[in-house]
């Protein structure tokens, strides 16, 4: 099998890659898809040791210096140009009063502005010193390259190389080439194992109700959509009780618990919904999904994140205990087959060209560490992460469930405002009550009745 260069050689974008192709061609002039982070730093005491570490991190991730075009044949390629691999800007603004807010500013408007992957690098790289000791360090790039497993990969890869310019850890292997990646990618879609998975999502998408497809382009992205933070930190106890009891992971817990809420509770325009007259109840939720176990992308920062439906039918009288054992189940299941792209699935089931399955409701747990830069107090601020397109549920967390936040957004035009404030507060009520250990033979629907 011929299997590509790492660098210098155009090639054909992933299926993953054009999606997100199709919809900056057809959004021309808008900031759809930009990704950025911003980590914060207090207490460096060695700011050249933190330039060499970010500077040979981009040097290490392909990504941000990868090319666009148009082949011959009118279709996207890429390669990876070193010309477009971005410069550390450093940024010193220590005389300003409002050194903080002014450089946040700065990295909004970034955000914001339209990147056209024809003409520009797709990736941007900024160290700001605030005060001393004192940084923010503006790591942005765009989805069609990246996902939020690639994001944190970067960062954890600069944590350490500036460990070790310390003199205190190993600086440990480099990142992995797209080659790698790419590569790997081709040799899973000529298998036996590609064949079966798509023969499972295939009887998975015969299911009713039938999940809803938008024509690309078509998308009306609110200017500000509803949103709500919670800290759920205080669930921690009770939740990892709770993940032991059922023998499930915290984060596949509360993707099955919310999961079921949705079902229960989301009854407007943002999901497709059947309920029988029996009282059970049917309805598609996507759930992005890592696919990097036992992959080489495990080191590779690339897009690789997949989006899969998840059929999640629950009946309202039974207890929690059956609905969280048959719906972990099935989760189990779409991990199985979950390296079978959402973009082929949509190819499969017969969908038109310039259609895209309408991602909503979508559940995101990420139990992603942040970056720990050695002997500094550091915070990661997400400051982008692409929109979502009806109601988003996104739970964040480190590995051990400590400090989860509650992120829900929805469209207005989908969701009524008023709606929306009684959905935000009913579904950290729900997580609370459902991960109290009485709670497991109580039914669903009376776990799901409580009203602000």
């Amino acid at each position: 099998m011929t299997h590509h260069l790492p660098e210098g050689l155009w090639l054909p974008l992933t299926l993953a890659q054009l999606d997100f192709w199709e919809e900056f061609r057809l959004h021309p002039g808008e900031a759809v898809s930009t990704v950025a982070h911003a980590v914060e730093l207090r207490g460096v005491a060695q700011p050249d040791a933190l330039i060499q570490a970010i500077r040979t991190t981009i040097a290490e991730t392909d990504i941000m210096a990868l090319r666009f075009a148009l082949g011959s044949d009118g279709q996207p390629v890429q390669r990876v140009d070193p010309a477009y691999r971005p410069e550390l800007r450093v940024l010193d603004l220590t005389e300003r009063a409002d050194a903080r807010e002014h450089a946040f500013a700065l990295m909004q408007a970034d955000v914001e502005a339209p990147l056209n992957l024809m003409e520009q690098p797709i990736a941007a790289q900024w160290l700001i010193r605030l005060a001393e000791g004192h940084y923010l360090w503006f790591n942005r790039g765009h989805h069609i390259a990246l996902d939020g497993y690639a994001m944190s990969l970067i960062e954890q890869r600069c944590a350490r190389l500036y460990a070790a310019a310390l003199g205190g850890a190993d600086a440990g292997a480099p990142l992995r080439p797209l080659a790698d990646y790419l590569n790997e990618e081709l040799d899973y879609r000529a298998s036996p194992h590609h064949a079966a998975d798509g023969h499972h999502w295939a009887e998975v998408l015969a299911n009713e109700p039938r999940p809803r497809v938008l024509r690309k382009g078509s998308e009306n992205y609110p200017t500000e959509a509803l949103s709500v933070m919670h800290d759920l930190s205080d669930l921690h106890p009770a939740l990892m009780q709770q993940a032991q009891s059922v023998q499930m992971g915290w984060p596949d817990l509360l993707t099955v618990l919310c999961s079921a809420w949705t079902a229960l509770c989301l009854t407007d325009a943002s999901a497709q919904r059947l309920r029988d007259g029996e009282g059970r109840i049917s309805m598609p939720v996507w759930l992005p999904y890592m696919s990097r176990m036992g992959s080489v992308s495990i080191s590779v920062p690339a897009l690789v994140v997949n989006i899969l439906p998840f059929d999640v039918t629950l009946h309202e009288a039974e207890p929690l205990s059956e609905a969280l054992a048959r719906l972990g189940t099935r989760l189990r299941k779409l991990r199985r087959h979950g390296r079978y792209r959402i973009e082929q699935i949509a190819g499969d089931w017969g969908m038109e060209p310039r259609s895209r399955f309408f991602f909503s409701p979508l559940i995101n747990v990420l139990p992603f560490d942040e970056p720990r830069f050695a002997g500094c107090e550091t915070t990661r601020h997400v400051l982008s992460n692409g929109p979502g397109d009806g109601f988003n549920i996104t739970i964040r967390g480190d590995g051990e469930a400590r400090g989860l936040d509650l992120l829900i957004e929805a469209d207005p035009t989908l969701t009524p405002p008023a709606d929306f404030a009684r959905l935000s507060a009913a579904l950290p009520h729900f997580l609370a009550l459902a991960v109290a250990p009485e709670s497991l033979s109580r039914p669903l629907a009376k776990l799901a009745s409580w009203q602000p």
